[in-house]
């Protein structure tokens, strides 16, 4: 079943509209769970066939709705299993897999999720999500106070998926380095102050810009799986707490290898900003269907800061998905030849048959 557009809404079909959420049973207003601290509880547990089109939720986690837990975002843990696998499809913090890394809110709309008002107090998904017989989604919390949890999950029941044998089922993985441990010394500016000086190139080029990556080896991973299916995108954090070199966190080319492909891969882009579908190191929050700069965080007038602190931005691939039959990894420079040093993550998003290449436990 191909999803809805405004061209196709008239089109009826046999589906099922149902709907699991934390309304309160009894007919009251305690339209909450409640969530302990180390208690992992189930969202839903849905039997037969369907495709989830629409997730909802928001929290607050504290002693008061006024004295909130710091990061509780990157504290609650979503997890969804599809059919009854024992390993999850599904494994983020909760902030991250809506969009925003670092345990922030902030509001911001994509094609596929968002953080909207309150002060991005509310998180929508519409990542279609398939399962044959059975999902399972669960959220465990890793603070030190209680959580008072609000969720819809809207999904559709059918008799069977269509083309059954090819519905690749949601997977979603959260990822950080929070050392990428760069060669460029930690002073601003520095590296790049020294000129390449070679005849076939421009004046201003910097010396550090010879330096050669042609394997890909030490780039930040943002996602390795193996099977049939295909990469739809990913948002990603990058935190600079040490000014250094060309102060710029970008520069850094994004490389996807498919199906085991040798470098250079198939599909080897030109820089950081490009991939997220910006230009020339943008410090301007900006957010679109696909792709966008939603967290900037530095100091335009403070030489060596322009770039410091926390960035987040994405990429979606609903457009242009990326195909593998095989195997992919996903990878993108931490600058140029990876020379930078930060704090990164990303969640990757992405489609395929299962078994899926196991997940490993959040740290």
């Amino acid at each position: 079943m191909k999803g809805y557009t405004l061209d196709t809404l008239f089109h009826l079909n046999a589906a099922q509209t149902k709907r699991v959420s934390s309304y309160d049973h009894s007919g009251g207003n305690h339209d909450w769970m409640d969530l302990r601290p180390g208690e992992t509880r189930e969202l839903a547990d849905i039997e037969g066939c369907g495709i989830i089109r629409h997730i909802w939720c928001t929290h607050w986690t504290g002693n008061s709705f006024d004295e909130e837990e710091p990061l509780a975002l990157r504290k609650l843990i979503l997890r969804m299993y599809w059919d009854g696998e024992e390993t999850p499809s599904v494994q983020t913090p909760l902030g991250d897999f809506f969009g925003m890394p670092f345990g922030r809110r902030k509001n911001f709309q994509s094609a596929a999720f968002g953080m909207s008002p309150e002060d991005g107090r509310a998180m929508n998904c519409w990542w279609p999500m398939p399962f044959g017989r059975r999902a399972r989604i669960t959220i465990e919390s890793r603070c030190a106070s209680r959580t008072n949890f609000y969720y819809y999950i809207n999904y559709e029941r059918l008799d069977a998926l269509p083309d059954a044998d090819a519905a690749g089922y949601f997977h979603a993985q959260f990822q950080r380095e929070a050392d990428t441990r760069g060669w460029a010394p930690q002073e601003p500016g520095l590296l790049d102050r020294e000129k390449a000086n070679v005849p076939e190139e421009p004046a201003w080029l910097p010396a550090a810009w010879l330096v050669k990556n042609t394997d890909g080896t030490d780039n930040y991973v943002i996602l390795e799986a193996e099977g049939w299916g295909r990469y739809v995108g990913c948002c990603l954090g990058i935190d600079i707490t040490v000014p250094q070199a060309n102060e710029w966190y970008g520069e850094g080319d994004d490389m996807i290898f498919i199906d085991s492909e040798p470098w250079p891969p198939s599909m080897h882009g030109t820089g950081t900003e490009d991939y997220f579908g910006t230009a020339f190191g943008p410090t301007q929050e900006y957010c679109a269907p696909y792709h966008g700069l939603t967290l900037y965080s530095g100091d335009p007038e403070r030489k060596g800061y322009k770039y410091h602190g926390q960035n987040a931005m994405y990429r979606l691939h609903i457009a242009d998905p990326v195909a593998f039959h095989s195997s992919i990894r996903v990878t993108i420079e931490h600058g140029h030849a990876n020379k930078l040093t930060g704090d990164w993550c990303s969640t990757a998003y992405w489609y395929q048959l299962e078994p899926h290449r196991p997940i490993p436990p959040l740290e």
